[in-house]
C-alpha cells in the first residue's frame, strides 16, 4: 500500500491510518523527512471535489519522498462526512484516485479536537472554520501557513513546491 514514508519515519503522535486501521505515529508533527499539507476533508462539500482533484494532483506531482498531503475526514462542519473511515477511504479512492494517507474521522475543533489539530491552531493562530482547512508543515515540524477552503490548493502550491525544493537542496547537501 501506498503508506507515507514520512508517516512511517516518525514516532510518537500516534494515529489511525484508516486503510489499514493501523496507528501511525507523527513525531509531535515533526515528520523529518518530508513537506506535509494537512488537510480535513469531507466528502460531502461544495469543496470536495475542487479540493480532492488538487490535493490529488499535488500529490502526484510532489509526493510521497519529498511531500505528503495527510488528509483527516471531519464530520464537524455541516455533518458532511457522515460515512464510515472505510466509506470515506473508497469514495476518495474511487472517485479521485487518491494516493496519500488517508487517516480515521477525528475532531479538528473543540475541546474534542486531536492534538493533532490543537497543535496546527496553537502555532499557525488558525482554527479551522470549515472542511477544507490546509496547514503546510515544514520538515522540522513548524507550521509556515493556514488557509480556509476560499483559498484554493492552486494558489498556495508556489510555497509548498519552494518547501520542497528546499528540502531536496538540503539533502542534497547532506550527501
Amino acid at each position: 500500500p501506498m503508506a507515507a514514508a514520512c508517516a512511517q519515519r516518525s514516532r510518537t503522535l500516534r494515529l489511525k491510518r484508516s486503510t489499514s486501521g493501523k496507528l501511525v505515529s507523527l513525531e509531535k508533527y515533526r515528520l523529518g523527512e518530508c513537506v506535509s499539507l494537512v488537510v480535513n476533508v469531507a466528502s460531502e462539500c461544495g469543496f470536495t471535489d475542487q479540493h480532492y482533484r488538487a490535493l490529488q494532483q499535488l500529490q502526484r506531482d510532489l509526493g510521497p519522498h519529498h511531500f505528503n498531503v495527510l488528509a483527516f475526514p471531519c464530520n464537524q462542519f455541516g455533518q458532511q462526512e457522515p460515512d464510515s473511515n472505510k466509506e470515506i477511504e473508497s469514495f476518495a479512492r474511487r472517485t479521485y484516485s487518491v494516493s496519500f494517507p488517508m487517516f480515521s474521522k477525528i475532531a479538528v475543533t473543540g475541546t474534542g479536537a486531536h492534538p493533532a489539530f490543537k497543535y496546527l491552531a496553537q502555532t499557525s493562530g488558525k482554527e479551522p472554520t470549515w472542511n477544507f482547512w490546509k496547514y503546510l508543515v515544514a520538515p522540522d515540524g513548524k507550521v509556515v501557513g493556514a488557509w480556509d477552503p476560499t483559498v484554493s490548493v492552486e494558489e498556495v502550491r508556489p510555497q509548498i513546491t519552494a518547501l520542497v525544493r528546499k528540502l531536496i537542496l538540503r539533502k542534497r547537501e547532506d550527501l
